[in-house]
């Protein structure tokens, strides 16, 4: 028998060349663990300059900079994770390149405070540090992509495609920071951009061919920084504990906030996770692309979640303008989307309608509302955070209980065509 080859121990530069969709025991690196890091500052950042509008109850301004955000910091996380599920060799480039990436993204994150002041005033945006930080992950995207080029002559035409329509638009972003547009004309500017980001992906590959992305692998990562955001909701908890303790000493309220975060957190998790993304993107892969940004909501509303948790800290606490029902609605709304785009997202994979589904969804939705129903009447803050925290739990029973034995069905179905 021979020996199984191993990889060099160094990591020189190497030939970027397409890997092995089919690759067995495909996951996450320790090098994509480490980039994913950084992302924790920058859901932080978003989340607590977005809790900041909030309880004043500058909502619109709050939904809008948290928005593009958002989607700045998990758009350049979707691009390298899909160049790397499909190219990454670990070597020496690809190490120095995610470096800049990870630098990219510190550099956005530190001007997100000035960019949601500004669109708070709705004077002119201050987005020079945010563009800056994100054409510096692209930068090195586009290097990637030309290095693909050099390396690799059958993926030569969708790299090339891929480094061209990046490069563009990333000079479009550039001369908006010194081209200084007017408010409105700034935010319109930056949503044809973000528009026009979207689209390089399926022009390149219906150019040039598809990469050879790894279905499980992709999952995986997706699910990974599904966990990172999950990590928002639970700072969020700690500090409306933290805010309940030191307005009312350990009470009651405070083992019912401490349960219901960790609740709603945990039945978020499980929630998502009933999802077979990885066999299903494998059987499927031409329903990569809706289930790819159908994300950014789902990465979004989970970060908005602890954003309103955040929110209630600060009102329990007595130092936001808000009363306790809108608080409730900052954390209410987010995991409506949440579960919204989960269910939409299952259904699209599966090409499958499910009355049972739209029963569940309907139960954890009708406990939200008795939520806000419950704080509006007279109950506090807390009592709601804690029934709300009960939505995804409706979800999670569902499926254990009866829905599993829906997806095996559907499943069965499904792949047998």
């Amino acid at each position: 028998m021979s020996a199984t080859v191993q990889p060099p121990l160094h990591h020189r530069l190497r030939r970027m060349v397409g890997r092995d969709p089919d690759e067995s025991h495909r996951a996450a690196t320790p090098l994509e663990l480490l980039y994913d890091l950084t992302f924790v500052v920058a859901f932080s950042q978003a989340g607590s300059q977005a809790a900041h509008l909030l309880e004043i109850g500058h909502f619109g301004t709050a939904a809008i900079a948290f928005v593009f955000a958002v989607f700045a910091i998990c758009w350049a996380w979707i691009n390298y994770s899909w160049l790397a599920s499909a190219y990454d060799n670990d070597g020496v480039f690809v190490r120095i390149a995610t470096m800049v990436q990870m630098l990219g993204v510190l550099v956005l994150a530190l001007g997100l405070p000035d960019f949601f002041h500004s669109i708070d005033e709705g004077q002119h945006v201050d987005n020079a540090v945010v563009i800056a930080g994100y054409v510096v992950m692209r930068i090195s995207t586009i290097a990637l992509w030309l290095r693909i080029a050099h390396d690799d002559p059958s993926a030569r035409r969708t790299a090339h495609g891929y480094a061209v329509g990046l490069g563009i638009i990333q000079v479009a972003w550039i001369a908006m920071i010194f081209l200084d547009p007017p408010f409105v004309m700034a935010l319109g500017l930056m949503f044809v951009l973000g528009v026009c980001e979207t689209i390089v992906p399926p022009i390149a590959e219906r150019r040039g061919g598809e990469t050879p992305w790894h279905p499980h692998h992709i999952a995986e990562r997706y699910s990974l920084l599904v966990i990172i955001t999950l990590g928002e909701i639970v700072l969020g908890t700690i500090l409306a504990i933290s805010a309940v303790v030191q307005e009312q000493g350990w009470s009651t309220e405070a083992a019912g906030v401490a349960l219901g975060g960790t609740l709603l957190v945990f039945g978020l998790w499980w929630s998502y996770f009933t999802v077979p993304s990885g066999r299903l993107l494998a059987a499927f892969r031409s329903r990569s692309y809706v289930w790819g940004y159908g994300h950014l909501i789902v990465f979004g509303s989970l970060a908005a979640t602890g954003a309103g948790l955040h929110v209630a800290a600060n009102v329990i606490a007595g130092d936001a303008h808000i009363g306790d029902v809108e608080a409730l609605l900052t954390i209410a709304v987010p995991v409506a989307v949440f579960l919204a785009m989960l269910f939409l997202l299952y259904a699209y994979l599966l090409r499958r309608s499910d009355p049972f589904h739209l029963v569940v969804f309907a139960g954890s939705l009708a406990v939200l509302a008795v939520a806000v129903l419950a704080v509006a009447g007279g109950a506090s803050l807390p009592a709601g955070i804690l029934i709300a925290a009960f939505a995804p739990v409706v979800v999670v029973v569902a499926f254990e209980t009866i829905g599993h034995r829906h997806q095996a069905e559907a499943l069965h179905e499904v792949l047998a065509e």
